[in-house]
């Protein structure tokens, strides 16, 4: 008999006369997450249903979990709109789960109006044969040591008794195209994942200094890319050289202007490649004051490079709280891994934390900006990365 799993989502109920554009985004995300394996998926009130043979459930159970819009996700044992047939199957999970447990309650949802008991009724009714067939049983509407949800679909019942958390935030894909700009770091794929939390399509630029830096950092950007891609699908991956910029950098303008005169070139960069897809937006890792060139004056001096709107998901979060969500969504221990970025290639050794546009402005005089922009787009390479 096949597993049922019950696919739950929040946010994108209350969209109103959107709602149907939001599920069926949910619904193709949810396909593409099991492509592959042999699960089918359909639409129930208010609902999904997903079924996976049984010894791939917990497979499916994994994958569906990741994707964004999912709010909690069950395991469920169906049974047909009748009430012998409900108590039935709320006896085989009873015992199924209770091994030594003693106290239990019954919870019911019924958006089938059409069910001709309500909520409360079947509630009492279930629990009342429940403590019929196994006479060790008490209720406890408080704190039961286990709980048995009923929900009364359309066609059939469905009962469980557990939630498994899904990252909750609205389908990928729904508000657009956005490019993150990723380092090697802990920070910019935790500001991936929130971007495409509240439904950004994104899109990955990776600097890279080669042969200044080793290959691995840019190995490291792909692995980054197939461990945030498990919530979001495929996702272009594009790497640009630095190497000519930083060299020029370092040669020709103030050491302690370095970092902001290097994001500056960044941003240019970005601007062009985006222009280039009809990419709306940027998306950066900066948190404020975590480092000289994440001040105010320092990205306010850095974005006036750009009209591009640059979204920083990470502004208002400390490093542990970043941290944190690096390790729950598995990018840390990638982030982790000891190979430079060109970002830490020439840290200057007392970087300037509150240029001024005019200052930052006569030291580019120095550079021939547009050649140099030129040769890095043509050290460009893109690649897409599959899950």
């Amino acid at each position: 008999m096949p597993a049922r799993i019950m696919i739950r989502y929040g946010e994108i109920a209350l969209k109103g006369k959107n709602r149907r554009f939001f599920e069926n985004a949910l619904l193709q995300n949810l396909k593409r997450a099991v492509k592959g394996l042999p699960v089918i998926i359909n639409r129930t009130q208010g609902r999904f249903i997903a079924s996976a043979p049984e010894d791939l459930q917990a497979t499916a159970l994994d994958h569906l979990s990741k994707v964004f819009g999912v709010v909690s996700l069950s395991l469920v044992t169906p049974a047909t709109l009748d009430m012998e047939a409900i108590k039935t199957a709320a006896v085989a999970l009873a015992t199924q789960i209770a091994g030594g447990l003693n106290t239990f309650k019954v919870i019911t949802r019924r958006p089938n109006k059409n069910f001709p008991l309500s909520s409360p009724e079947i509630s009492r009714d279930v629990g009342a044969y429940l403590l019929e067939q196994n006479p060790g049983l008490k209720v406890d509407l408080h704190k039961p040591a286990f709980t048995i949800f009923i929900e009364i679909g359309a066609q059939e019942a469905f009962l469980y008794h557990k939630n498994v958390n899904g990252p909750g935030g609205l389908p990928v894909g729904v508000s657009g195209q956005a490019l993150l700009l990723l380092s090697g770091g802990i920070d910019s794929p935790v500001a991936g994942w929130m971007a495409m939390k509240r439904g950004l399509s994104i899109g990955a630029l990776h600097f890279h200094s080669y042969p200044f830096t080793s290959i691995r950092s840019q190995e490291k950007a792909i692995d980054l890319c197939r461990t945030i891609n498990r919530f979001g699908g495929p996702m272009p991956l594009h790497m640009i050289s630095l190497a000519s910029i930083q060299k020029a950098i370092r040669t020709n303008c103030p050491e302690e202007l370095g970092i902001i005169l290097l994001r500056r070139m960044m941003i240019r960069l970005s601007d062009k490649l985006c222009r280039r897809s009809g990419i709306k937006a940027l998306v950066t890792g900066e948190s404020l004051g975590q480092v000289a060139s994440q001040t105010l004056e320092s990205m306010e001096v850095i974005s006036a490079v750009t009209r591009m709107l640059i979204l920083r998901p990470l502004l208002a979060m400390d490093k542990r709280e970043i941290i944190d969500l690096a390790q729950a969504i598995e990018t840390y221990p990638v982030s982790i891994r000891p190979y430079e970025d060109c970002c830490t290639l020439f840290v200057p050794r007392h970087p300037v934390t509150r240029p001024t546009l005019s200052r930052v402005n006569d030291a580019e005089t120095a550079l021939d900006i547009d050649r140099l922009l030129d040769e890095s787009m043509d050290s460009l390479e893109t690649r897409m990365i599959e899950g």
